[in-house]
């Protein structure tokens, strides 16, 4: 719980000066960049050793991001220092929602049945964007589990439309 306040805390931060700066797109793909870089396994090795010295870990990231915003450097540098750079991918993540949110896009976790071809994804993402009033990007996952139909949650709200969850509610209703 601890961790999700504090990627929600940079989060915003970030999100906060790169609204006060203008440059909202520059710092989403610094962003972006910071977070692949963080998932690269040899570098996250040599920037956890606690046998490599922060100036030569700080000379590598240097190197590495050298052309991104120096703020967005620095909060890398302070995550590098208190030992969190396994947050970067979250603090990525949790930024670019609050971008999306600031354009009226909205994020939707959605899981089905059986993978959707692209006129499925178009004909679900319009329906759920007229639900939350909102354009609605998608982020799959498939679970046959679900028989069919799909479960979404978008907006803080569960739309359950599968199979499972129909069976569910009638052996509850005939109980």
């Amino acid at each position: 719980m601890a961790r999700k306040i504090s990627v929600r805390r940079y989060a915003q931060a970030m999100f906060d000066i790169a609204l006060e700066k203008k440059e909202l797109d520059r710092w989403q793909s610094d962003m972006e960049k910071v977070a692949r870089l963080g998932q690269d396994a040899t570098i996250a090795a040599y920037l956890g050793s606690p046998k490599v010295h922060f100036e030569d870990k700080a000379r590598l990231l240097a190197e590495r991001l050298a052309d991104i915003d120096p703020l967005v450097l620095n909060m890398v540098y302070l995550l590098l220092t208190k030992g969190r750079l396994d947050m970067l991918a979250d603090i990525a993540d949790g930024y670019q929602r609050l971008l999306d949110s600031c354009r009226g896009i909205e994020q939707a976790e959605v899981t089905t049945a059986v993978p959707l071809d692209d006129e499925d994804k178009l004909k679900l993402s319009r329906h759920l964007g007229d639900i939350v009033g909102k354009e609605v990007v998608l982020e799959l996952e498939v679970d046959p589990g679900i028989i069919g139909g799909f479960v979404a949650r978008v907006a803080g709200k569960l739309l359950d439309g599968s199979t499972r969850g129909k069976l569910a509610a009638l052996k509850k209703e005939i109980s």
